[in-house]
């Protein structure tokens, strides 16, 4: 959903990328920075404690926000390539993993509910990845996609309630990784396969 609303904020995101490649044209290095403030808020978490808690939400929404920067400054510099698309979507999971491992460290939730949440949450990456690999595409499918999850990671952790935010983002997530799934079995299913065509000698035609 967040990333519909995206789109309609396209031209404030392009001068918010104009702004901001002023400062550094690379969207590596603003990758980087999301990154940085992703492992600050997993420390932040780790600490345990409402104050921990609150700060880590604050720090997940500015990461959020680097998150989009980077986009924004490859498309105005035109620096867009498939290197920067991996390193970037690498570096997502990582902090993704990151915060989650705070989470655990600090006690806010139940063990099997953090993991979970986090194994479903890789699981919606997983789907889009594989499906845009056998050409389906997928963003868009389902509502509990990145920006979602670290928004309601967000506000639960601002409001002192990052256990209800857990399980949120793991029934979110499980539902968008059983919609898209259902979704590519459908698309993939009503594709038709190639016929084998026997090279050998003296074989039919097909």
């Amino acid at each position: 959903m967040l990333d519909r609303l995206r789109g309609r904020l396209a031209s404030f995101l392009t001068s918010a990328g104009r702004v901001f490649a002023r400062f550094e044209g690379s969207p590596a290095a603003w990758t980087g920075v999301g990154v940085v403030l992703s492992l600050l808020a997993a420390y932040s978490y780790g600490s345990g404690g409402y104050r921990g808690e609150a700060l880590a939400g604050i720090l997940v929404l500015v990461a959020g926000w680097f998150d989009i920067v980077d986009g924004a400054v490859a498309r105005v510099t035109g620096r867009t390539s498939a290197r920067g698309a991996f390193l970037d979507s690498t570096l997502d999971r990582v902090a993704e993993v990151a915060l989650f491992a705070g989470i655990l460290v600090g006690g806010y939730a139940d063990p099997v509910w953090v993991l979970l949440a986090l194994s479903f949450s890789l699981l919606v990456s997983y789907t889009r990845a594989k499906g845009d690999a056998l050409g389906v595409k997928l963003a868009g499918v389902g509502i509990g996609e990145r920006s979602e999850r670290l928004l309601i990671l967000s506000i639960t952790s601002l409001l002192g309630v990052v256990q209800w935010g857990v399980l949120i983002v793991l029934a979110v997530a499980l539902f968008t990784f059983l919609e898209r799934s259902f979704t590519a079995a459908r698309v993939l299913g009503g594709a038709r396969e190639p016929k084998h065509i026997s090279t050998q000698p003296g074989a039919a035609p097909p």
